[in-house]
């Protein structure tokens, strides 16, 4: 958690590389194509890049306004997730959302498929909220809700009630649908666990 404070001291010397077009002098509002920020740890390593073919950076409320937004977060120099939406805002250089047609792919479980209408990151934090259509989807199953939270720290889904549940064939058809109360999947063991409001009824299915 300290290396991501440390961080945003570097964040306005990536800002620098940033191809920029114009300056609208009233309002201090700066657009900038080609956008392509790199965030670094305290001791070089990268954490994760955004880019965009087109946003705007405003002086006053230090806030970037990107369209077709492409986020790599990695892990060990290597890409763990890839996140796409319509648009998204960087407020502070610490607070990041995402709207329209978000789309979360896991690359090293390449069939784990996560899709929301939102997406909120707080930079200094471990978990990514999805809000509006959740559904996440690999090649056995099919989880939906209208919230969910990823913990990046655990790999673990949480979706909130209610959520519906369908098991896949091989021609991707449903077997069954199951509606439930909170699910929680396993990104690292491919495990669904569901519990009720009193946490007393409990299940867990493998794959």
């Amino acid at each position: 958690m300290i290396k991501f404070y440390k961080l945003l001291f570097l964040i306005p010397i990536f800002i620098i590389g940033c191809k920029s077009n114009s300056l609208i002098n009233k309002d201090f509002s700066q657009v900038i194509y080609n956008f392509d920020m790199n965030i670094f740890s305290t001791e070089g390593e990268k954490l994760f890049s955004i880019k965009s073919p087109s946003s705007s950076y405003e002086n006053k409320s230090n806030i970037f306004k990107l369209n077709e937004t492409t986020i790599h977060i990695l892990k060990n120099n290597e890409t763990e997730y890839i996140i796409n939406s319509d648009k998204s805002k960087l407020s502070n250089n610490k607070l990041l959302e995402l709207n329209g047609n978000v789309s979360v792919k896991n690359f090293t479980q390449e069939a784990d498929k996560l899709y929301a209408n939102s997406f909120t990151w707080d930079i200094s934090n471990i978990e990514y909220v999805l809000i509006g259509n959740v559904k996440f989807e690999n090649n056995t199953l099919i989880l939906s809700s209208n919230k969910a939270i990823l913990n990046k720290a655990d790999n673990i889904i949480k979706f909130f009630s209610p959520v519906k549940y369908k098991i896949k064939e091989s021609n991707n058809e449903s077997v069954y649908e199951i509606n439930s109360e909170n699910a929680f999947y396993n990104i690292n063991t491919k495990s669904v666990r569901f519990t009720s409001k009193e946490d007393k009824v409990r299940s867990k299915i493998y794959f």
